[in-house]
């Protein structure tokens, strides 16, 4: 099992930048697809961004250009980085692990806040 610690999260203006980590403990970090989800007041928890093990990324629409995901697997840790934020950004953002043999783990999240 994984643990996934975020951090990184803060309030920045718009066309700010913000770098999220999250940290994981546990084993066969490798094996795990890793993602950035966000949940803003009121709607559904969403998928921002994911890496592959391989490094194949896939983004949502409304951060395409804007967030980039990476990872470092002889550390554990998965990165987001945050450029040009805009206020519909705002939300808690999760860590999140996915393996089909491994299940599903989530981070505590972490608030980002864009102000106009």
């Amino acid at each position: 099992q994984v643990q996934l610690v975020e951090s990184g999260g803060g309030s920045v203006q718009s066309g700010g930048s913000l770098r999220l980590s999250c940290a994981a403990s546990g084993s066969s970090f490798s094996n795990y697809a890793m993602g950035w989800y966000r949940q803003a007041p009121g709607k559904q928890r969403e998928l921002v961004a994911r890496i592959f093990s391989g490094g194949v990324t896939n983004y949502a629409d409304s951060v395409k250009g804007r967030f980039t995901i990476s990872r470092v697997d002889a550390q554990s840790m998965v990165y987001l980085q945050m450029n040009n934020l805009k206020p519909e950004d705002t939300a808690v953002y999760y860590c999140n692990a996915a393996s089909n043999l491994l299940g599903i783990h989530w981070g505590q999240g972490t608030q980002v806040t864009v102000s106009s």
